[in-house]
């Protein structure tokens, strides 16, 4: 869940090429599935349920504006771990952003829903992820941009061989207040 108490500023976290990808662990009844039209609807609630949108359309809206122009792109580039019931309680989407002329491989959007947190699910989509993104984009340089709010992610971001990058000013377009933010959450990653 995130913490919202906390000033909002943006951590980059950076992976470098020749990392060992962290080992994939689902519990049993839990699956990876990739994305298929209509899930907009799951990645809404899933994101919502972990409180980054107020309300499950507010969540769909955004995807269809944000990643409608790419649909192509999605079944390849968007995960879940879904249940054997066929409900979908995390995801992961393996994007890119750009600087200029320059393409960054971003991870984007790694969330599980809020009942489900605590059971291993962020490890799993997070490893699986990273595995995705090697596989489309090549063993090179990825990035997450995120927040100070997703403290508890960032720590398994670093689990899965992300370092912190204060160095870079914008990558793929996001400001780095990585330096300022550790100010504040350094003690808690």
């Amino acid at each position: 869940m995130l913490d919202k108490s906390i000033e909002a500023l943006r951590v980059i976290l950076k992976r470098n090429p020749g990392t060992p990808l962290p080992p994939v662990a689902l519990p049993p009844g839990y699956s990876f599935v990739t994305y298929e039209p209509g899930d907009e609807q799951a990645w809404a609630e899933i994101e919502t349920s972990a409180g980054t949108f107020n309300n499950v359309e507010e969540g769909v809206k955004f995807f269809r504006q944000e990643f409608g122009p790419f649909y192509n792109e999605l079944r390849r580039r968007v995960l879940f771990i879904q249940k054997d019931d066929g409900e979908k309680v995390a995801n992961f989407m393996a994007w890119w952003g750009y600087t200029g002329q320059r393409r960054y491989p971003f991870m984007r959007w790694v969330s599980v829903k809020f009942a489900y947190q605590g059971l291993g699910l962020g490890k799993a989509i997070i490893a699986e992820g990273v595995r995705l993104m090697v596989e489309i984009e090549g063993d090179c340089v990825m990035y997450i941009p995120t927040l100070t709010w997703s403290y508890q992610a960032i720590k398994l971001f670093r689990w899965a061989g992300f370092e912190l990058d204060t160095t870079e000013i914008a990558p793929g377009g996001y400001r780095n207040q990585t330096a300022q933010a550790l100010l504040l959450i350094g003690d808690r990653i």
